[in-house]
């Protein structure tokens, strides 16, 4: 299912790790930080973008969450 958010949302969403900006990656379905030193990727499900780190995964990872994300 492709990720359908409203440009505005997008607009005034940021990573909870880092306060970058998102992205939609829309082959994975998934909200990925633009921050060089962040990187995480947050599940979209059901057209709901879960931004909890630890549903994160790293942009290198092919599957489920990320490894230890990084804190801030």
């Amino acid at each position: 299912m492709a990720v359908e958010l409203a440009p505005e949302l997008l607009e005034i969403l940021a990573c909870p790790n880092c306060h970058g900006a998102l992205a939609v990656d829309h082959e994975r379905d998934e909200l990925v930080c633009l921050a060089a030193d962040c990187g995480l990727a947050y599940p979209v499900r059901q057209q709901i973008p879960v931004l909890l780190i630890e549903e994160a995964r790293r942009p290198d990872s092919r599957a489920g969450r990320a490894d230890s994300p990084p804190r801030r």
